[in-house]
């Protein structure tokens, strides 16, 4: 039975909420005589002079570091004969390890079915490296239905072009990821598939290293 990799990119949003300054009353009190009572502020003196000022008011919390690389999304490539191809990802390279891309976290699965028959794998991420909108992730194979496939490294390159992404696979050239052995990490294909129409959503976080 065919199987769906689901995935799911979590994300944040930081609503920032301001309090509507309150205009201050002024009452009148009798002056003495031949004094000149003073001016109460104007209604929209008041306002303003109690609004925070523009640099004063609370600012988002641009200081909270980013991630230094991802790679998400999910999307099927074309086949004239009508093959189901997904790759789905969910990898990360967090903050504090951007000077190493093999501290790259997260996973990405990847499946092959044709009338019926075919396979799928999930994989466990060990390296991410991204540049523009080209990112090359690879991983452990940790569970999958092909003989021959667990236990070895795997790798994926995706090119985020919107709606027309692209994507290569270490394994272009052997047939199956079962055939190989020894690949080192961060290492895969140019990316010379075609994503599905309509299915096209990847994005890749581009890392920018401090040389």
């Amino acid at each position: 039975m065919k199987r769906r990799t689901k995935i799911v990119v979590l994300g944040s949003a930081l609503l920032l909420t301001a309090g509507a300054a309150s205009a201050a009353t002024a009452s009148e009190a009798p002056s003495p005589r031949g004094a000149a009572a003073p001016e109460a502020p104007r209604p929209h003196e008041a306002a303003v002079s109690q609004a925070p000022r523009p640099h004063e008011a609370a600012a988002p919390e641009t200081d909270r570091p980013r991630e230094a690389a991802a790679l998400t999304g999910t999307a099927k490539l074309h086949r004239s004969a009508g093959d189901d191809i997904t790759f789905s990802f969910d990898a990360h390279l967090a903050a504090k390890d951007k000077a190493d891309p093999m501290k790259a976290t997260g996973t990405f699965a990847f499946s092959h079915y044709q009338n019926g028959d075919g396979a799928r794998a999930e994989v466990a991420v060990d390296c991410l490296l991204t540049g523009g909108k080209v990112a090359v992730v690879s991983g452990i194979v940790t569970e999958s239905d092909l003989p021959g496939v667990e236990g070895k490294r795997v790798g994926v390159t995706v090119h985020d072009l919107g709606r027309h992404d692209r994507l290569g696979y270490s394994w272009a050239a052997t047939g199956t990821p079962a055939e190989m052995d020894g690949l080192p990490k961060c290492v895969s294909s140019a990316p010379f598939e075609k994503v599905a129409k309509g299915t096209g959503d990847f994005t890749v976080v581009p890392w920018q290293p401090e040389f």
